[in-house]
């Protein structure tokens, strides 16, 4: 009995001891993006950003003298999915913080488990302007608000583009309803007629009954917002229609992804990003060369969101001196961080400010600078 004893108690005493050395040996990032799907290369290009962050990070001696993990798991833009995904991240592999959901719908299903387990949580992405405003004490967005997009641009595309009427048309989730809701708002406001508003599903492939619409309506400007695989089909048909009318839009427009798979038909094309490879300043031209290097390609806007988000966390870890949820919490706070695309920090809701947006145009397959801004405080 005795021997027995002792053989329990010495089990006892390395199963609790176990999961605490593994915890000392690195410090885990739960990462939740989509990897399958109709916007799988938008969230595989984010999961790249986040790896580079990473690796040059555990390469200059990682955070607190240990080297940073990422957990990665697929959400698939999808509530139900994020929030299992979310879960798992939390509750068996002891991540210190998450990043994501990509979709603000994905997105906003997980926020309430990451405040249920009191667990800083970052979206680099989701747009959807009213993600910061629910009172939640864990959220924290280092991506651009449909609202600002619209705020910042809408003025210059209507002069630019001589805009008298304008046709929408989104994604049907809630960034595509929100970016359609804030420029149709915005370009109305200056005088300029809305002659249409459709919607499609992730995934479609045929939009020739839409586009039959959006020549009869015969609209100055044609504003979208879709991602990789949705947008480049649309403006592939939109050309192959012979539709001569101005496109403008936001998502992925800038990204090599996008254009390598719109071919000739991205031409002209105006899109209001977060980031593109070809802002200026030293920082940015470093950030391209050494993403080129690991990719082969240049980055855009999600492989830059990843990098920046995975920074931003990182930092705040450091800042924090250990790995306490409500000191990391309070370091994000404190956030200043020197970004490729300018200087991000937060209010006191968690939204982030302070970083360049850009418009850029499509010109022999690369995104040209139309006009920049750095984002005020909200």
């Amino acid at each position: 009995m005795r021997k027995l004893s002792w053989a329990l108690l010495l089990a006892g005493t390395m199963g609790g001891a176990a999961p605490a050395a593994w915890a000392q040996e690195t410090i885990k990032i739960g990462v939740i993006q989509p990897l399958t799907g109709s916007v799988a290369y938008n969230g595989l290009t984010y999961v790249n950003g986040a790896k580079l962050a990473v690796e040059r990070r555990n390469a200059a001696g990682g955070v607190l003298g240990k080297k940073v993990e990422l957990v990665i798991e697929d959400g698939q833009c999808r509530p139900a999915n994020s929030v299992n995904a979310a879960e798992k991240l939390i509750v068996r592999d002891k991540v210190v913080a998450l990043t994501g959901a990509f979709c603000s719908s994905a997105t906003a299903a997980v926020m309430p488990v990451a405040e249920k387990y009191k667990l800083p949580m970052l979206t680099g992405v989701s747009s959807k302007a009213d993600l910061t405003e629910k009172g939640l004490q864990y959220f924290f967005r280092s991506a651009e608000t449909d609202r600002l997009m619209s705020r910042t641009f809408s003025k210059i595309l209507a002069q630019k583009l001589q805009l008298k009427t304008v046709a929408y048309i989104g994604v049907n989730d809630d960034w595509g309803r929100g970016g359609v809701e804030d420029f149709s708002k915005d370009l109305s406001a200056l005088g300029v007629k809305t002659v249409m508003k459709e919607y499609f599903d992730h995934g479609a492939t045929d939009f020739y009954t839409l586009l039959t619409k959006l020549r009869a309506a015969k609209p100055d400007g044609v504003f979208v917002a879709a991602e990789t695989q949705d947008g480049s089909i649309l403006v592939k048909q939109f050309k192959e229609f012979g539709i001569q009318t101005k496109i403008f839009g936001v998502g992925s427009w800038a990204t090599s992804d996008f254009i390598g798979l719109t071919g000739d038909a991205s031409e002209g094309i105006y899109a209001a990003v977060p980031y593109a490879s070809s802002m200026p300043g030293e920082r940015n031209q470093s950030f391209v060369q050494y993403y080129s290097a690991a990719y082969k390609e240049k980055p855009g806007k999600y492989g830059a969101a990843g990098y920046n988000a995975l920074n931003i966390v990182m930092e705040a870890i450091a800042r924090a001196g250990n790995t306490q949820a409500d000191a990391i919490r309070d370091a994000l706070r404190k956030t200043d961080y020197a970004a490729p695309n300018g200087h991000f920090k937060f209010t006191e809701k968690g939204e982030g400010y302070g970083f360049d947006v850009v418009l850029v145009q499509i010109q022999n397959r690369e995104p040209k600078v139309v006009a920049q801004s750095p984002t005020e405080r909200p």
